[in-house]
């Protein structure tokens, strides 16, 4: 009698742990929970690119910056300025000389109809 009742209370702890188990699984793979699941898992990929993106950033500057000093262009300019090779320009100024050959304006035409627009 004793072990009846051992395999018997065995048999229901382990339909009801099954049970319990199989129901978990289904509520995680109804579509709220896998939609829910889905956009967790995209605000942590953004929240990982983002800091991948910072340390990129980061990176670059100290990068560039070694860059500059090994290339001396963060050292002050001279007093002394270097000599032109041609006077500087206004940057909208025509260039001196004849005038380069020109295109007429494009001009834009209306489209095409068929005459069957009514149809």
């Amino acid at each position: 009698m004793m072990r009846r009742a051992f395999w018997f209370t065995t048999g229901a702890a382990a339909g009801v742990w099954a049970t319990t188990r199989v129901q978990r699984k289904l509520r995680q793979l109804t579509p709220e929970s896998l939609a829910a699941r889905a956009a967790d898992r995209a605000v942590a990929t953004g929240h990982r690119l983002r800091g991948f993106a910072l340390d990129v950033r980061t990176g670059m500057v100290e990068r560039e910056t070694e860059l500059n000093e090994a290339l001396g262009l963060t050292a002050e300019p001279s007093d002394r300025a270097l000599p032109s090779a041609a006077p500087a320009r206004a940057p909208l100024e025509a260039p001196p000389g004849p005038a380069g050959p020109t295109r007429p304006p494009r001009t834009i035409r209306p489209p095409r109809t068929s005459g069957n627009e009514d149809l």
